[in-house]
């Protein structure tokens, strides 16, 4: 089971340089199977770079910093 204070807080290592950008991340939630949900906003959100930096950034940065760490996904918008 992935410990969601770690990825929170590599999530805060990554952080500034979205800040850099306008945006920035919300951790949402983390499932058993290492999908980890999240949510971008400021500048991030509805850009159309936003699935390259999921992909190439954040979730890169977290499967290398918190073993279990499978796949990162935008979080669902609340209804």
């Amino acid at each position: 089971m992935i410990d969601k204070n770690d990825v929170a807080a590599v999530l805060e290592l990554i952080r500034p340089s979205l800040q850099a950008d306008g945006g920035d991340v919300r951790l949402v939630d983390v499932n058993d199977d290492g999908v980890v949900s999240v949510e971008l906003q400021g500048a991030c959100q509805g850009c159309p770079l936003s699935s390259m930096t999921l992909a190439n950034g954040i979730e890169r940065i977290l499967k290398e910093r918190v073993p279990g760490v499978t796949h990162v996904v935008p979080a669902m918008p609340e209804l």
